[in-house]
């Protein structure tokens, strides 16, 4: 066993065994390289990561292997959930070394972590290749590493925020109507998504796209939204049988994920199929919510009221052997033994054909024919098959709770809870089940048990009842938005208070006057080889662009002037930069908070709750939400309060129309 045994992340944990001397990041590994003045090899990936599992397999269970990283290198393994911070820097070097990034991500240092090479997966002649050469120029030409690893270092530090050249100007609707047609060339108007394989999800994504065409009116870009969030449905990265999602598809058609499944894709996307149904009613994306939350508390939830990060892509097959997807495919035999004599419709339905094959004789269930047509084509009535579909998704889930079931990530991490949390209160807004709303209380009163300390910041780790990294700004923004969702449908205001001292906190500890953003690590944390500021959107979107919206959304709850510059900056900053709007997508959300749709709405009154229901099950995104049953001292409330009767104050920039009566009115004028 090597060091890695004392720690507690699944991921460092699968690698305990190994041959090679692991250590974990952290202040004595790093000081032994420099003590001993040998370079460092970083390795990076998680525990649901398959192409990590390979090369664990093929290279660092391998005593040759092993013999030569423990010869001549510092060896540390990082989980880049746990340490995204870490991920983050040395990942922008493998971007620049290669064009490209991933996981495993491979990264030789010098003893004081500034990288000269890298790459992601390597196979065992190539990785023993590399380090021996490596090893052989530092001792040989140390300046020459040294110098390579200067100028290396100097390109990381230049991707850093490039400042606006023309602060204080007004946030341009026409600019985000541009970058949206640009943006449509790029559609998959077949299948939905991008035009491109592998196809991630991408939530961020079509919640803007989606609040854009709902207020532009674009009907033919809510059209490809519907699209992609159907067949997304339909496709093998939605378990039909279980519920969830996986993170990707190596296809275009949505067909083959990459089988792993993450908290933080399925919380996103409840999101995104919640808003989704509020606008379309469309009974596909109410089962698909319900199928996921239901995975994710069954399988994802600890009797503490917390949420585990993952389930591992892999499985034991028949033969004992760890395999990608063996839990999830299925073959004709099996099908036909469990699904009986409906196996003819049920392989129109699911596509046991040429379209849903993927290989050696495995399918991986798919639609392509919405139940209507399936169901008009076979002479049935649409509810006889709704229900014959429902009792074999039943029959196959217990023939597949009797197989190995994939590995599980049983850590927590504080920004993926948010996430899942903020979905179980979208799921509830749409859907008004209950049960949502006391998942989504019972996992808030866990953050705050748990992973805030008495000291005011927030950890970002749990297990074993212990926390033990510092939070980083994905935690903060991520928290903060889960409980403002929280006061849009309890109007309980200790969620805006609780949010409010985390936002204080995230600006005296990770704020950064100077570029205008907020870095990612704080600034009690001992400090990497760059600062880090996530301004990207990406699978999760950008801890900043978060931050901006949390700022813009808590200026108008506490009227604070000072909260609206900073996110004003932060968006003035990004717009003029901004290329691809598929990675500033959750930015351009923020700028059509500026535009003339955009409302706020308090409701005072003993009925103040029963209308916030009705308002949280339409969709209006437009709209920033408050309200109080009794005398309030929040700021957007005060004062507003009659007892008499329930009365509405809409209002459009820092400007409240005469308060009413009058719902429906209301309602027309937000619409």
């Amino acid at each position: 066993m090597n060091l890695l045994s004392q720690e507690t992340s699944p991921y460092l944990l699968q690698h305990a065994s190994n041959p090679v001397n692991w250590k974990a990041w952290n202040a004595n590994s790093l000081a032994e390289a420099k003590d001993k003045n040998k370079l460092i090899i970083v390795s990076i990936g998680y525990s649901a990561c398959h192409w990590c599992h390979v090369m664990e397999h093929e290279s660092f269970e391998d005593r040759e292997v092993a013999d030569v990283m423990n010869a001549y290198f510092i060896s540390i393994k990082v989980d880049r959930e746990e340490r995204p911070d870490v991920d983050a820097v040395y990942m922008k070097a493998v971007q620049i070394l290669t064009g490209r990034g991933g996981w495993p991500l491979n990264m030789v240092t010098l003893p004081d972590g500034r990288p000269v090479w890298g790459g992601t997966y390597f196979r065992k002649p190539q990785w023993i290749n590399a380090l021996e050469q490596l090893q052989k120029l530092y001792q040989s030409d140390p300046g020459k590493l040294i110098a390579y690893a200067e100028k290396l270092h100097q390109g990381i530090q230049s991707i850093r925020i490039v400042p606006n050249k023309y602060p204080g100007t007004s946030i341009n609707q026409t600019q985000i109507t541009s970058l949206v047609e640009k943006w449509k060339h790029s559609f998959d108007w077949k299948f939905g998504g991008m035009a491109s394989a592998p196809k991630f999800m991408m939530p961020n994504n079509y919640h803007f796209l989606m609040r854009f065409g709902h207020q532009n009116k674009d009907t033919k870009l809510l059209d490809f939204v519907n699209l992609t969030l159907t067949r997304m449905a339909f496709g093998g990265v939605f378990d039909t049988v279980d519920g969830g999602f996986s993170r990707y598809s190596v296809d275009n058609k949505w067909h083959v994920p990459h089988f792993e499944k993450m908290l933080y894709d399925n919380g996103q996307l409840v999101s995104l199929y919640s808003d989704a149904y509020k606008l379309t009613r469309n009974p596909l994306y109410k089962e698909v919510i319900e199928k996921t939350l239901s995975f994710v508390e069954r399988e994802l939830m600890n009797s503490e009221g917390g949420f585990y990060c993952a389930l591992d892509a892999d499985s034991l097959n028949a033969e004992n052997h760890l395999e990608e997807g063996a839990f999830y495919v299925w073959k004709i035999p099996e099908l036909k033994t469990i699904i009986g004599d409906d196996f003819d419709l049920f392989s129109q339905v699911f596509n046991i054909n040429t379209f849903g094959l993927w290989e050696d004789g495995n399918y991986v269930l798919i639609q392509n024919q919405s139940l209507n047509e399936i169901a008009k084509h076979n002479n049935l009535e649409v509810s006889e098959l709704e229900n014959k579909k429902k009792i074999w998704e039943q029959k196959l889930y217990i023939g597949r709770e009797k197989r190995h079931k994939p590995r599980l990530d049983d850590k927590c991490l504080t920004s993926w809870n948010a996430i899942i949390l903020k979905g179980f209160v979208d799921a509830y807004k749409a859907l008004e089940d209950k049960k949502y709303l006391d998942l989504a209380l019972k996992n808030a009163n866990f953050i705050i048990e748990n992973l805030w300390s008495s000291e005011g910041n927030l950890f970002h780790n749990y297990k074993n009842q212990k926390s033990t990294i510092n939070g980083y700004l994905e935690d903060y923004c991520f928290v903060i938005a889960a409980f403002m969702a929280l006061y849009e449908v309890t109007f309980d205001e200790k969620w805006l208070q609780f949010a409010k001292q985390l936002t204080d906190y995230s600006l005296e500890h990770f704020y950064d006057d100077k570029t205008g953003f907020f870095a990612f690590t704080s600034n009690l944390d001992e400090a990497l080889i760059t600062t880090h500021f996530e301004t990207e959107d990406n699978v999760i979107p950008a801890s900043n662009s978060v931050m901006a919206k949390n700022l813009f959304q808590l200026s108008i709850y506490f009227e604070n002037s000072h909260y609206e510059k900073v996110s004003q900056r932060m968006l003035q900053n990004i717009l003029p930069s901004v290329e691809y709007p598929s990675a500033y997508s959750n930015w351009m959300d923020l700028a059509l908070n500026y535009s003339e749709e955009n409302k706020e709405l308090a409701i005072c009154g003993e009925s103040a709750l029963e209308y916030c229901s009705k308002i949280n099950s339409v969709y209006l995104p437009n709209l920033v939400l408050a309200g109080t049953e009794k005398a309030s001292n929040l700021p957007f409330l005060k004062n507003r309060l009659n007892e008499n009767k329930t009365l509405f104050y809409l209002c459009q920039n820092k400007t409240c129309s005469a308060p009413s009566t009058d719902f429906q009115e209301i309602i027309s004028k937000i619409k």
